[in-house]
């Protein structure tokens, strides 16, 4: 089967199409889909670069991938509730590939288009896992770092339509994006205390930084303490005494919720690019520079 391959550490460039890789076969619980989009992420870089050589063991030749969506064609023992050519989208490991296997997944309505329902998974799983932590409620004030990105929009999103006030930075190109989802915006910078306690003199509940940008110590001042701030993007955390929420707990019955709001227009998973899969170093690259303005996918 043809995939995307990187045989050594380094950067994008290193990855490449390559027509014979061995096709995958779902195990118990798992399904394996004929994938048609699969999102690009932040931790793909890290582990093609080596940065995360010390905690992930990669063997080369090696297919990045954490999310695909596609159409089932092969079903693994013990699954039921889906069947042989159903259009689903979930979590893998290997998903920049024609062949992917799950190993937890939800159906995909026909109305979204597959490079939509590719972006979901990743920063389904993240934003309702530090939401779980923060657990804002109706009424009180959320601060969010990096709220025009996947993992910030949609947990700010996610927030604000419970009834939280969530105040976002993000830059001012995406102030009216923000603001169309009912979010206070903010920039960041020199001053960043001032502009939210003028923004919000009652003070702040809760706090998440998905955007890494070395804002721990104003979240905390602002905050009052280090209790409710949580990062997934800066490393200084546990310095600081900030809860660092990093692995994945992986819910198919939350992926089905957000994958049914997004369908409805209720919730916004913002597509930055599209790439096909020959541009996978390209796409690779875009992430890796921090700023892709929503998500990256590779369209098969």
């Amino acid at each position: 089967m043809r995939a995307i391959v990187f045989e050594s550490y380094g950067a994008p460039d290193e990855l490449h199409v390559v027509d014979d890789r061995p096709e995958p076969d779902p195990g118990p619980g798992q399904v394996r889909v004929r994938v048609e989009a699969a999102g690009v992420n932040v931790w793909d870089g890290k582990v093609r670069s080596g940065a995360m050589s010390a905690f992930v063991r990669t063997t080369f030749p090696a297919v990045p991938g954490l999310e695909a969506a596609g159409v089932v064609d092969r079903v693994g023992p013990g699954v039921t509730g889906v069947s042989v050519g159903d259009r689903v989208t979930g979590w893998t490991r290997h998903g920049h590939a024609e062949l992917a296997v799950l190993h937890g997944w939800a159906s995909v309505p026909p109305s979204l288009e597959p490079a939509q329902a590719a972006a979901i998974p990743v920063v389904a799983e993240a934003a309702t896992r530090v939401l779980a932590l923060l657990d804002p409620r109706p009424g009180s004030t959320l601060l969010v770092h990096g709220a025009s990105g996947g993992v910030g929009g949609l947990a700010a999103q996610l927030a604000r339509a419970a009834g939280v006030t969530v105040i976002g930075t993000a830059s001012a190109a995406q102030h009216d994006r923000l603001r169309g989802w009912g979010i206070t915006p903010t920039t960041y910078g020199d001053g960043l205390v001032e502009r939210v306690r003028a923004l919000a003199p009652q003070g702040v509940d809760a706090v998440l930084d998905a955007a890494g940008r070395g804002v721990l110590p104003e979240s905390i001042e602002l905050r009052g303490s280090t209790d409710r701030v949580v990062t997934i993007a800066d490393p200084s955390a546990m310095a600081l005494g900030v809860t660092f929420s990093q692995g994945a707990e992986f819910n198919p019955a939350a992926l089905a919720e957000v994958v049914e709001r997004v369908t409805s227009g209720d919730l916004e998973v913002p597509l930055a690019a599209t790439f096909p899969m020959e541009a996978a170093a390209e796409a690779q690259a875009l992430v890796d520079g921090g700023h892709p303005g929503g998500k990256v996918v590779l369209v098969l």
